[in-house]
């Protein structure tokens, strides 16, 4: 249909006449963009599946490697204090093997130890509980394990039968203590 043609069937009809053949490119032209978007969208898809593949992947690396990280921690956490202790073995060792028969010597040795013993200690932040006579009982830090008639007042350290010990703040063992009570 020519131009003239299309003219004189809008005037005739109030509309324009499209042959078959005319409205086919436009339709492939519409089919072909929307092919186009359905395979855009299947690419960027499989783009985004891949990246959730890879960050799953990720953290579960990353999960795995700090698993593995805190049980080292665990394994070797004492690690430090362990080296430190193998000098107060060594003294110990060399005054058990020490055959001078001298007291003098194997007092001197023992003190040495000790010494070494008290180092590996404050190394490690542990932190001897030790109360005075006449303190008052704490049960966070002290355990009564007899009651005596006393003067004192009552609750308080009479004698301490065992030191106690905390690392860090934390209670290793509560300093075992006799306590005053009220005369009968």
């Amino acid at each position: 249909m020519t131009d003239n043609e299309n003219k004189a069937n809008v005037e005739e009809n109030g509309h324009m006449d499209v042959n078959a053949t005319d409205a086919q490119p436009e339709a492939e032209a519409v089919e072909k963009t929307v092919a186009d978007w359905e395979a855009e969208v299947a690419e960027l898809q499989g783009q985004l599946q891949d990246e959730r593949l890879r960050s799953a992947a990720a953290v579960q690396n990353l999960t795995r490697r700090h698993q593995d990280e805190i049980q080292a921690a665990h394994k070797f956490a004492s690690q430090k204090f362990a080296t430190e202790l193998l000098t107060v073995k060594d003294y110990l060792e060399m005054a058990l093997l020490d055959q001078s028969q001298n007291f003098d010597a194997l007092k001197m040795g023992v003190s040495m130890t000790l010494a070494e013993l008290v180092k590996a200690f404050e190394k490690a932040q542990i932190e001897e509980i030790n109360p005075a006579v006449g303190e008052k009982l704490d049960s966070h830090k002290h355990q009564a394990m007899q009651a005596v008639e006393s003067e004192q007042e009552t609750n308080t350290v009479v004698s301490v039968m065992k030191k106690g010990y905390s690392l860090s703040g934390r209670l290793l063992r509560p300093a075992m203590v006799v306590v005053a009570k009220a005369a009968e």
